[in-house]
């Protein structure tokens, strides 16, 4: 890659959680591609498929990947596709290896088809998801548990004013790595007694995020009646017992 591009802090922390080696990348409702060029430059990066259904995005992202990545360079021009399809529809059985499946920028309601459609399309496969839905985080990972998926990282970042939960999830199921319902990592700042290895900005980003999540189902509850089917006090519950004295 010749050309660096700046990317928010959202797209940083989910850049940043892709630590394994994967031999497929697909960074999916891609957008402008940003996400996927942070990866491309990485010198031992995977083989990265951008992946948005709107035709004009992909072309304007092929563009710029053939411009600013040399074509010449065998290695490198085999290293990126593009893919103008339904993320539902993808075509992972035709690339040999490992694969990690990115969604962010949608709600947790749509991911939850997306992810469905590709398990049940591709159920032979070892599959990792890494996920930051911008609403419905509670009834995707309710999916995840009915799936038994197993976790293996999740963080909570902060920005411009709105809060992001990011998992990384492995269709790979592990009885010690069990997702939970509300998140667990995330709010460890919360609990955690060391305060040299917690962040108090940290704690301070979860404990507004806690507020604004329990604030929000709230206002549904006082909305519903019994035997409604916005009836959420459990999830109410479930996020009251992470923090007794909120």
């Amino acid at each position: 890659m010749k050309h660096s591009l700046k990317i928010s802090n959202r797209l940083q922390k989910i850049e940043k959680m892709v630590t394994s080696q994967y031999d497929h990348i697909w960074d999916c409702c891609c957008d402008h591609g940003l996400l996927g060029y942070a990866l491309l430059s990485r010198q031992a990066a995977a083989n990265i498929h951008f992946v948005d259904i709107v035709p004009e995005l992909m072309a304007e992202v092929e563009n710029k990947l053939r411009r600013f990545c040399s074509n010449s360079n065998t290695s490198s021009s085999s290293r990126w596709q593009t893919h103008c399809l339904d993320v539902a529809k993808l075509p992972l059985d035709q690339y040999a290896g490992k694969h990690l499946v990115i969604i962010a920028g949608v709600g947790g309601d749509l991911m939850i088809k997306f992810i469905e459609a590709i398990y049940q399309n591709h159920s032979n496969l070892a599959v990792d998801f890494l996920l930051c839905p911008v609403h419905h985080q509670y009834p995707l990972r309710t999916k995840l548990i009915e799936l038994d998926f197993s976790l293996k990282n999740e963080v909570l970042v902060q920005e411009n004013r709105r809060f992001y939960e990011i998992l990384l999830v492995s269709t790979s199921s592990e009885a010690d790595r069990k997702v939970s319902p509300v998140g667990n990592q995330i709010w460890q700042s919360l609990t955690s007694k060391n305060s040299e290895q917690t962040s108090k900005k940290q704690a301070g980003i979860a404990d507004n995020y806690l507020k604004k999540t329990l604030n929000h189902y709230q206002r549904m509850q006082q909305g519903s009646s019994p035997g409604k089917a916005n009836n959420v006090q459990h999830i109410i519950d479930a996020y009251r017992a992470l923090s007794p004295n909120i």
